[in-house]
C-alpha cells in the first residue's frame, strides 16, 4: 500500500470529484483513477459510489476516511520526530489560529508563555476555522486556537483530539446606534432584536468556513425570530464589525473585540441577554504523541503555568 493512494483518496473526498482532485494532485484523471483502484483492491472494497454523476463515499469509504487521515498524520509526526532527533530541524511549535484570535488573543497569550516554550520558536498560521481544522487534521500544526461551543460541529472528535479551555468570552448581537436620541436622551440600536415579521433585519453573517459563524447559526436555528433576519453579507468577523459600525446591519461579535466600541457608543447591544452566546477560547491538539517541544508546551498549559493563564473576558451582565 502506497501512502500516495491515501493522499489521493482524501483529495477526492474533499474535492467531491476525480477531476478537481486530479488537478489538485497534479496528475491526470486516468492516473488518479488507477491509483484509487489499486487502493480499493488492496482494501478489498469500493470506496466511492460511481453510479451517479456525483462522487460520494461508500459506507466503507466513510469508515476508512478518518483512518487515512490518522495514518498520514502519524507518518508526518514521525518524520518531524526523526528530524528532531537528528537535529535537522529546529524546535518549532506551530499554531493554527482563527483570524480574530490571531490578532487579539494570541499575541498576549503567547508572550506570557515564554517559560513554558523553553526557548522553542513559534510559528503562527492564521485562517478561518475550516482552514485551521484541516491544518490540525493534516498534522501541519501542533495546536489549534479557536472559539468553541458545545453546538460547534467539527471533525475534531474527542476520540482523536484533546481540548483545553484557556478563557471565556460571549458573542453578543451589536448594531450601530440610531442617528437621533429617544425621549430619554439615550440612543437606541438602529437594528434591534427580535425585530418584527413585517420589518426583517439585515443580518451580517459569517463566512461559511467560520467557527463563530457555525456557532451563531446553531444558536439561531432554535430561535423563532431567526426567520426575520435576512442575510445581507458574509465575511470574516473583523469586516462584519466594521460594517456594523457603518450601520449596515446586525451581527454577533465576541465581547472581547467590541467592548471598546460599546464603551464609546459606536456600537450598541442589539438584543437582551437572551441573545448572548457563551463561548470559550480553546486550544486543541491530536491525542497522538507530538514533538518534545510541543508536548512540553501542552503539559505546561494543562498544569496552569504561564502558558495557560490567559486573561478571562468577563461575561456582560
Amino acid at each position: 500500500m502506497d501512502l500516495i493512494w491515501l493522499e489521493d483518496f482524501l483529495a477526492i473526498a474533499e474535492e467531491g470529484g476525480f477531476s478537481r482532485a486530479a488537478e489538485r494532485r497534479h496528475v491526470t484523471q486516468p492516473a488518479l483513477s488507477r491509483r484509487i483502484r489499486s487502493l480499493e483492491e488492496w482494501l478489498g472494497t469500493p470506496l466511492f459510489e460511481r453510479s451517479t454523476h456525483t462522487i460520494a463515499l461508500t459506507a466503507a469509504g466513510e469508515s476508512f476516511r478518518p483512518v487515512a487521515e490518522d495514518v498520514l498524520r502519524r507518518v508526518l509526526v514521525g518524520r518531524e520526530e526523526a528530524l528532531e532527533v537528528a537535529r535537522l530541524k529546529a524546535e518549532t511549535i506551530t499554531f493554527a489560529a482563527t483570524h480574530a484570535l490571531s490578532q487579539t488573543f494570541f499575541p498576549e497569550w503567547i508572550r506570557s508563555s515564554d517559560s513554558a516554550r523553553a526557548g522553542s520558536a513559534v510559528q503562527l498560521v492564521a485562517s478561518n476555522f475550516a482552514g485551521c481544522e484541516k491544518l490540525l487534521l493534516d498534522a501541519q500544526a501542533h495546536f489549534l486556537l479557536a472559539h468553541h461551543h458545545p453546538s460547534l460541529v467539527s471533525r475534531l472528535d474527542m476520540d482523536r483530539f484533546l481540548r483545553v479551555e484557556l478563557a471565556t468570552d460571549v458573542l453578543i448581537p451589536v448594531s450601530a446606534p440610531t442617528t437621533k436620541s429617544g425621549r430619554s436622551g439615550r440612543r437606541k440600536p438602529r437594528y434591534a432584536l427580535p425585530g418584527a415579521a413585517g420589518a426583517p433585519l439585515p443580518y451580517l453573517a459569517y463566512h461559511p468556513g467560520s467557527g463563530v459563524g457555525r456557532i451563531v447559526t446553531s444558536f439561531l436555528a432554535v430561535k423563532d425570530p431567526a426567520a426575520w433576519l435576512v442575510p445581507s453579507f458574509a465575511a470574516p468577523v473583523m469586516l462584519l464589525i466594521d460594517m456594523a459600525r457603518e450601520g449596515r446591519g446586525v451581527t454577533w461579535a465576541p465581547m472581547g473585540l467590541v467592548k471598546p466600541d460599546l464603551d464609546s457608543g459606536r456600537l450598541l447591544r442589539a438584543g437582551g441577554a437572551d441573545w448572548d452566546i457563551a463561548i470559550s477560547i480553546s486550544l486543541f491538539r491530536a491525542r497522538a504523541r507530538m514533538t518534545r517541544a510541543a508536548e512540553s508546551f501542552w503539559n505546561a498549559v494543562r498544569k496552569g503555568r504561564p502558558a495557560g493563564k490567559a486573561v478571562v473576558t468577563p461575561r456582560a451582565r
